[in-house]
């Protein structure tokens, strides 16, 4: 291959399906050039990928296959290898495409504490986005949530590294199963940004970046078995990752062993000169870019192409580097079979699918039992389940169905002003049906009477209308409001990707709302349907219950009224910790003694619900702590055990937790870490044993000398319902030197259930 020939395939194109030729949307201004190339020459010489053919506007699945065979056999035409392009969709709650299923989204796994479903979930998308001809799904985010103000909360799974990586790599085995290449993202560092800021600077330790931000990503390569990696927009400590070879080459290539595919996030390359001014011109960015480790531009070249090229030319970068990043891509593409003689007559024998394919019932009732395992019953006078009569429903959320869906799904990320109006030239008003909540709740209290009083918006541009709130509440003998959160991106909603908070307060005038519903006496069920936690205060005190529901998608309405009528027994637990006020920014659980509530600072960052903490409609007693050895060596295991017993009048699910806690360390050391997890259905009266096997690699962490190690030392253990709720404590010993671990480490807790 020429130089030119083995650059193509460092690139991608961004083709608009409904209008070739025109601006491709949504993007920054200035990010695209003003008339960019048709694809016969951007593919003259070879392509890489081809970027969201599906996901971009409004098409039918048949129509976006036909006009991806079209798309690949111009490529395949154009360069004299015949070498098709890679296709990439985005697929974080789903297919994002007009007409397929949408899941909850990822904070919604991580209340669900449900490795075996997320994978059923992500094995069904996957084998959606292979009937579609599409070969990377871009997920799962790997982020471990560090500041909640932070717009991307709602991609990440919670703020434990242990739930994000057994989760997260659940999902690259679902999807990987089917066939279809994870891109775990973003490596790394993207969530601890300042302030909680889209793309803002990362202040982070090594200790804190490698024991808390890149565990996941170890999980989700080495556990998962994810192919692609997208690497983080931010900077950290004046590094940009994607011009960082330490990060991307020594740490990625070199200590995690990975082969795959280096992605570089939409426009990343490109900012490095116009963001970061670490670059001068494109040739520069791409120059960075690729010595770091880089392998593909996306969405669309602007660096990694004649820029890139004029470099090697001048001497100013080694072939020999263009040479590695096309031998990675054109690997990916040789084991995916695309090499192959056959591969185009096995893209045409791909089956038309019809506009209800992509969201099949089966899909439905995978996303609705996600939703009903991810509804967190935060708290509950006895006024849930309710028992029928006069029910007000109101609220900013109270009658909007897209108030159920993230920003990746497909109508909240793409906020188009013409977005109507390409629907109906498809012939698509809705995309997928969303159940609306009052229908939802209808059908579960069909003998209520409900009435619907909805109130404006969350974002404080209109003020909800109080009053007519005010009147319904006090009319009833139980009032449901829903508030929260609308989902868009860049503050086109109140979360979303770029729509970061200032603080942690409930967004517009919703407060305001909340406390004069309240102030009626009417019994109030408060329900939050949001991409972040918030500071409740006085609300969540007042309320007769509180419900949290992370944007559980299409099926969400269903699940939320399904938990308010009792017909579902609420299983969730808290991935993150509810603030105990709006400046409880940092009030994440995984913290040192000093980060707490201390003697020696006023402000206390204490939440007003911990980490892992979620009710249910019965009650569960745990007893007989065991642990098999008192003493192991640091290379070691033991096995802790306990018996949680339902001790109430109705089945229910239990989500038993161990923490592990070293209060004697070489360096400092969170209060406590989640180890293990799981998932356990009672009938009254009845009782299981749950086992954790621990290895000592579950207490190693990077000492003084930024190597990952165990130290000999006492390890309490603790067992039970919340981070802030173990009435089961014990301790063991580890006996022996300190031991130097590496990449072959234990990274799981295995845990068994056995019903006594």
């Amino acid at each position: 291959m020429t130089l030119e020939e083995k650059v193509g395939q460092l690139g991608s194109y961004w083709a608009a399906p409904l209008r070739p030729g025109g601006p491709v949307v949504p993007v920054p201004e200035w990010a695209t050039d003003p008339l960019p190339p048709q694809l016969s020459e951007a593919a003259a010489v070879g392509l890489g990928q081809l970027t969201r053919v599906y996901g971009t506007e409004p098409v039918l699945p048949a129509a976006g296959l036909e006009r991806l065979r079209l798309l690949q056999r111009t490529v395949v035409a154009a360069n004299r290898f015949g070498i098709p392009a890679l296709v990439h969709e985005e697929c974080l709650t789903g297919l994002l495409s007009w007409t397929a299923t949408v899941f909850p989204t990822p904070l919604a796994w991580g209340a669900s504490f449900d490795p075996g479903l997320v994978e059923e979930m992500a094995a069904a998308t996957g084998g959606s986005l292979r009937k579609l001809g599409v070969h990377l799904g871009l997920a799962p985010v790997l982020d471990v949530t560090r500041d909640y103000r932070w717009g991307c909360t709602e991609e990440t799974i919670g703020d434990d590294p242990h739930l994000v990586a057994t989760l997260g790599a659940a999902y690259v085995r679902g999807l990987e199963g089917a066939g279809v290449v994870a891109t775990v993202k973003h490596f790394a560092g993207y969530s601890a940004s300042a302030a909680g800021r889209n793309m803002a600077p990362v202040a982070c330790g090594p200790r804190e970046f490698t024991d808390v931000i890149l565990e996941p990503f170890v999980a989700g390569l080495r556990d998962g078995g994810a192919r692609a990696v997208m690497v983080s927009q931010a900077d950290v400590d004046g590094v940009p990752t994607t011009a960082d070879r330490h990060l991307l080459t020594d740490v990625l290539r070199g200590e995690l062993g990975f082969t795959g595919l280096v992605l570089a996030d939409y426009f990343a390359v490109w900012n490095l000169k116009n963001q970061h001014g670490v670059a001068d011109s494109r040739g520069d960015a791409a120059a960075l870019a690729l010595r770091a480790g880089i392998d593909m531009e996306l969405p669309t070249v602007h660096c990694f192409g004649r820029p890139l090229i004029e470099q090697v030319y001048e001497g100013l970068v080694p072939e020999e580097q263009v040479d590695l990043a096309a031998s990675h891509v054109l690997s990916l593409k040789c084991e995916l079979g695309m090499l192959d003689d056959t591969w185009e007559t096995e893209l045409d024998a791909l089956p038309a699918l019809g506009p209800d394919d992509l969201d099949p019932p089966e899909h439905r009732a995978m996303a609705r039992r996600l939703a009903e395992e991810s509804v967190v019953l935060l708290a509950n006078d006895g006024t849930l389940p309710l028992a029928g009569g006069s029910v007000a429903l109101t609220g900013p959320l109270a009658e909007d169905p897209l108030a159920m869906l993230g920003c990746y799904a497909f109508i909240n990320h793409n906020s188009l002003d013409h977005l109507e109006e390409m629907a109906s030239r498809v012939g698509l008003e809705s995309g997928v049906v969303t159940p609306t909540l009052p229908a939802a709740l209808a059908a579960e209290l069909p003998d209520a009477k409900i009435r619907v009083a909805a109130t404006g918006r969350v974002d404080g541009v209109e003020d909800p209308d109080i009053a007519l709130a005010v009147a319904a509440a006090r009319d009833a003998d139980v009032c449901v409001l829903a508030i929260g959160d609308r989902a868009g991106l860049f503050g086109l909603g109140t979360s979303g990707e770029g729509s970061d908070a200032q603080t942690l307060a409930l967004p517009g005038r919703q407060a305001d709302l909340a406390r004069a519903v309240l102030d009626t006496g009417t019994p109030t069920v408060v329900v939050l349907i949001s991409g972040r936690p918030y500071a409740l205060g006085e609300v969540a005190e007042r309320a007769a219950a509180v419900v949290q529901a992370f944007f559980p998608g299409e099926e969400g309405a269903a699940a939320i009224a399904g938990v308010l009528s009792g017909r579902v027994e609420p299983s969730g637990r808290l991935p993150v910790s509810m603030p105990g006020h709006s400046g409880a920014t940092l009030g994440t659980y995984l913290h040192p003694p000093l980060a707490g509530a201390t003697e020696v600072s006023a402000a206390d960052p204490t939440p007003l619900f911990p980490f892992g903490h979620g009710l249910t409609w019965t009650t569960f007693a745990y007893e007989d702590l065991v642990l098999d050895a008192e003493t192991i060596p640091t290379d070691g295991t033991v096995h802790i055990s306990a018996t949680v017993r339902n001790e109430g009048l109705r089945a229910g699910t239990e989500v038993v937790q161990l923490y592990l806690a070293d209060p004697v360390a070489s360096v400092v050391r969170p209060i406590r870490w989640l180890a293990g997890y799981a998932r356990v259905r009672l009938e009254p009266g009845h009782a299981a044993r749950v086992e954790f096997t621990v290895h000592a690699d579950r207490v190693s962490f990077t000492g003084q000398d930024l190597r990952r190690r165990v130290e000999p030392g006492l390890i309490h253990a603790e067992v039970g319902r919340s981070s802030a709720d173990l009435p089961l404590r014990g301790s063991f010993v580890l006996e022996g030197s300190d031991r130097v671990v590496g990449l072959d480490r234990v990274l799981t807790v295995p845990v068994r259930a056995t019903r006594l």
